[in-house]
């Protein structure tokens, strides 16, 4: 495991798997800590791939819809019932009420499923701040239309990554990602929504928009609906956006060095 900060995609589909690429996961590694980042569905299998959920130092979930956190349930079992030793719950980071939501699809009796026995639940708050070993996280609330989180992610060293979650365009999303080193940030809508009508994505040229609005170093586009087209997507990202734009390919692994003036 490497000191320096990059994430590897688990899975970036939306909003069910397709065929080799789950829903939106990332495995964020850096500052000697790993970090599951959004458990959408199919990604626990992806993240095996590369470490045990054992070795997990924590686990940050922006929302509640399926296909960022459904492999939370079958996380659980592995963690309390399978082929590893738990040493202690792991740290979850996710909106209010993600425990009750969990014990409620994993409780198939009289007694409540132990979630807490898997996860140490932290409920997130807009400006929520944590140390996750050698990360440090900041949470804001975004514009989805339920409660739901971006954050920003940094080492000592100055590596700076912003994770969108899913949300509209918002002022909490562009602070996030004031000066980072990647905005890694959805762009699931392949057109804007009709006027009057609530916008709880952003398109392509908005995801270009809101890295061109925070000085990020570069942008990585990610859960792009089934209409659009990776190239497409980055091609139409860029017509916002004079910095380099990339798609969030499931499998490829991504550095975020310290920034440089």
């Amino acid at each position: 495991m490497t000191d320096d900060l990059r994430f590897t995609v688990l899975g970036s589909a939306s909003p069910y798997p397709q065929a080799g690429n789950p829903c939106s996961g990332y495995l964020v590694e850096g500052g000697g800590t790993r970090l599951w980042l959004d458990a959408g569905s199919g990604t626990l299998g992806a993240l095996r791939a590369h470490i045990r959920l054992d070795q997990l130092d924590g686990i940050w979930i922006s929302h509640l819809h399926a296909d960022h956190c459904a492999d939370l349930l079958t996380a659980y079992y592995g963690l309390l019932y399978a082929d590893i030793e738990l040493r202690a719950p792991v740290p979850l980071f996710g909106p209010p009420g993600i425990a009750d939501r969990l014990a409620g699809f994993l409780t198939n009796g009289p007694r409540r499923s132990p979630v807490e026995d898997a996860f140490h639940i932290v409920e997130l708050r807009d400006h929520h701040r944590a140390l996750v070993g050698g990360l440090a996280l900041t949470s804001r609330a975004v514009t989805h239309g339920m409660p739901a989180f971006g954050v920003r992610i940094e080492t000592d060293a100055g590596a700076a990554l912003a994770y969108s979650g899913d949300t509209a365009p918002c002022e909490a999303l562009t602070a996030l990602a004031d000066d980072c080193t990647v905005l890694l940030c959805e762009a699931d809508y392949a057109r804007a929504p009709q006027a009057g009508a609530e916008a709880v994505h952003h398109t392509p040229e908005q995801a270009g928009e809101s890295a061109a609005t925070a000085g990020a170093r570069r942008l990585v586009v990610t859960h792009l609906g089934p209409s659009l087209e990776p190239a497409e997507a980055v091609t139409r990202a860029g017509t916002r956006y004079d910095g380099p734009v990339e798609y969030a390919a499931p499998g490829r692994a991504f550095g975020v060095p310290a920034r440089t003036r």
